[in-house]
Protein backbone atom coordinates (compact mmCIF):
# COMPACT_ATOMS: atom_id res chain seq x y z
CA UNK A 1 0.00 0.00 0.00
CA UNK A 2 1.27 3.45 -0.77
CA UNK A 3 -0.24 6.78 0.65
CA UNK A 4 0.07 10.21 -0.72
CA UNK A 5 -1.54 13.41 -0.76
CA UNK A 6 -1.63 16.16 -3.02
CA UNK A 7 -2.28 20.66 -3.04
CA UNK A 8 -3.19 22.77 -5.53
CA UNK A 9 -4.15 26.54 -5.81
CA UNK A 10 -5.08 29.00 -8.27
CA UNK A 11 -6.00 32.56 -9.24
CA UNK A 12 -9.79 33.58 -10.13
CA UNK A 13 -9.05 35.91 -13.26
CA UNK A 14 -11.75 37.15 -16.28
CA UNK A 15 -11.20 35.24 -19.73
CA UNK A 16 -10.34 32.12 -18.74
CA UNK A 17 -12.60 28.90 -18.38
CA UNK A 18 -13.13 27.39 -15.38
CA UNK A 19 -12.32 23.51 -15.33
CA UNK A 20 -12.45 21.53 -12.42
CA UNK A 21 -11.91 17.77 -12.23
CA UNK A 22 -12.15 17.50 -16.49
CA UNK A 23 -15.46 20.09 -16.56
CA UNK A 24 -16.01 23.13 -17.96
CA UNK A 25 -17.92 25.19 -15.17
CA UNK A 26 -20.03 28.30 -16.42
CA UNK A 27 -18.88 31.39 -14.15
CA UNK A 28 -17.59 34.99 -14.74
CA UNK A 29 -13.88 34.03 -13.93
CA UNK A 30 -11.79 31.16 -14.69
CA UNK A 31 -8.22 29.32 -12.99
CA UNK A 32 -5.14 31.31 -14.07
CA UNK A 33 -2.70 28.62 -14.83
CA UNK A 34 0.09 27.31 -17.18
CA UNK A 35 -2.29 24.79 -18.18
CA UNK A 36 -5.82 24.79 -17.64
CA UNK A 37 -5.59 24.95 -14.12
CA UNK A 38 -7.63 21.94 -13.09
CA UNK A 39 -6.89 22.33 -8.94
CA UNK A 40 -8.50 19.23 -8.97
CA UNK A 41 -7.04 17.62 -11.21
CA UNK A 42 -3.70 18.71 -10.16
CA UNK A 43 -4.18 17.53 -6.63
CA UNK A 44 -5.24 14.25 -7.51
CA UNK A 45 -2.09 14.25 -9.44
CA UNK A 46 0.46 15.27 -6.88
CA UNK A 47 -1.31 12.70 -4.32
CA UNK A 48 -0.37 9.85 -6.93
CA UNK A 49 2.73 11.09 -7.67
CA UNK A 50 3.76 11.46 -3.94
CA UNK A 51 2.50 8.10 -3.01
CA UNK A 52 5.19 6.66 -5.68
CA UNK A 53 7.57 8.86 -4.50
CA UNK A 54 7.79 10.36 -8.01
CA UNK A 55 7.97 13.77 -7.62
CA UNK A 56 5.18 16.25 -8.11
CA UNK A 57 3.47 17.70 -11.42
CA UNK A 58 6.32 20.16 -11.56
CA UNK A 59 8.78 18.19 -12.11
CA UNK A 60 6.70 15.65 -14.57
CA UNK A 61 4.42 18.78 -16.28
CA UNK A 62 6.81 22.18 -15.87
CA UNK A 63 5.54 25.61 -16.03
CA UNK A 64 8.12 26.25 -18.34
CA UNK A 65 7.86 23.85 -20.82
CA UNK A 66 5.62 24.94 -24.10
CA UNK A 67 4.17 21.76 -24.53
CA UNK A 68 2.11 22.26 -21.49
CA UNK A 69 0.73 25.02 -22.13
CA UNK A 70 -2.38 25.12 -21.84
CA UNK A 71 -2.76 21.36 -21.67
CA UNK A 72 -5.51 19.38 -21.03
CA UNK A 73 -4.74 18.28 -17.25
CA UNK A 74 -6.99 15.00 -17.38
CA UNK A 75 -4.58 14.14 -20.07
CA UNK A 76 -2.26 14.65 -18.13
CA UNK A 77 -3.86 12.53 -15.34
CA UNK A 78 -3.59 10.25 -17.97
CA UNK A 79 0.09 9.98 -18.10
CA UNK A 80 0.04 9.69 -14.45
CA UNK A 81 -2.01 6.68 -14.84
CA UNK A 82 0.32 4.99 -17.34
CA UNK A 83 3.15 5.31 -14.51
CA UNK A 84 1.16 3.87 -11.81
CA UNK A 85 0.16 0.82 -14.09
CA UNK A 86 3.72 0.34 -14.25
CA UNK A 87 4.53 0.33 -10.65
CA UNK A 88 2.76 -2.41 -10.36
CA UNK A 89 0.17 -0.32 -8.35
CA UNK A 90 -3.96 0.68 -8.76
CA UNK A 91 -6.20 2.95 -7.42
CA UNK A 92 -7.95 1.77 -4.03
CA UNK A 93 -9.47 5.10 -3.55
CA UNK A 94 -8.82 9.13 -3.86
CA UNK A 95 -10.84 11.51 -1.36
CA UNK A 96 -10.66 15.09 -2.74
CA UNK A 97 -12.06 18.55 -1.35
CA UNK A 98 -12.07 21.52 -3.64
CA UNK A 99 -12.13 24.81 -1.67
CA UNK A 100 -14.47 27.60 -3.62
CA UNK A 101 -16.87 30.10 -2.27
CA UNK A 102 -18.22 30.55 -5.57
CA UNK A 103 -19.33 29.17 -8.03
CA UNK A 104 -21.45 26.08 -6.04
CA UNK A 105 -20.15 23.00 -7.36
CA UNK A 106 -22.22 20.08 -6.24
CA UNK A 107 -23.64 20.52 -9.40
CA UNK A 108 -20.70 18.90 -11.20
CA UNK A 109 -19.41 16.67 -8.70
CA UNK A 110 -20.65 13.41 -10.20
CA UNK A 111 -19.47 14.47 -14.11
CA UNK A 112 -15.91 14.98 -12.16
CA UNK A 113 -16.07 11.27 -10.27
CA UNK A 114 -16.99 10.02 -13.85
CA UNK A 115 -14.41 11.69 -15.62
CA UNK A 116 -11.21 10.93 -13.22
CA UNK A 117 -12.62 7.33 -12.44
CA UNK A 118 -12.74 6.68 -16.30
CA UNK A 119 -9.25 8.38 -16.93
CA UNK A 120 -7.74 5.98 -13.90
CA UNK A 121 -9.07 3.16 -15.21
CA UNK A 122 -11.49 2.17 -11.41
CA UNK A 123 -14.43 1.99 -10.23
CA UNK A 124 -16.37 5.50 -9.30
CA UNK A 125 -17.04 4.28 -5.93
CA UNK A 126 -13.31 4.49 -5.66
CA UNK A 127 -13.04 8.62 -6.41
CA UNK A 128 -14.87 10.72 -3.63
CA UNK A 129 -15.04 14.55 -5.14
CA UNK A 130 -16.51 16.99 -1.90
CA UNK A 131 -16.91 20.33 -2.33
CA UNK A 132 -16.94 23.41 0.75
CA UNK A 133 -16.68 26.86 0.82
CA UNK A 134 -14.25 28.79 3.55
CA UNK A 135 -17.58 31.16 4.81
CA UNK A 136 -15.93 33.92 3.28
CA UNK A 137 -12.76 33.68 4.93
CA UNK A 138 -9.40 34.26 3.16
CA UNK A 139 -8.60 33.68 -0.58
CA UNK A 140 -10.69 31.58 -1.90
CA UNK A 141 -13.67 33.08 0.34
CA UNK A 142 -13.05 36.42 -1.17
CA UNK A 143 -13.29 34.54 -4.64
CA UNK A 144 -9.60 35.62 -5.88
CA UNK A 145 -8.89 31.72 -6.04
CA UNK A 146 -9.68 28.29 -5.67
CA UNK A 147 -7.80 25.51 -4.19
CA UNK A 148 -8.03 21.61 -4.30
CA UNK A 149 -6.73 18.94 -1.70
CA UNK A 150 -6.72 15.15 -2.27
CA UNK A 151 -5.04 11.78 -0.78
CA UNK A 152 -5.08 8.62 -2.55
CA UNK A 153 -4.15 5.02 -1.67
CA UNK A 154 -2.36 3.08 -3.76
CA UNK A 155 -2.72 -0.77 -3.92
CA UNK A 156 -0.09 -3.65 -5.43
CA UNK A 157 -2.02 -4.86 -8.65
Amino acid sequence: MRIGTGYDVHRLVEGRKLIIGGVDIPHVKGLLGHSDADVLTHAIMDAILGALALGDIGKHFPDTDENFSGADSIQLLSHVNNLISKKGYKIANIDSTIIAQRPKISPYIESMRKIIAKTLDTDIENISVKATTEEKLGFTGNEEGISAQSVCLLVKK
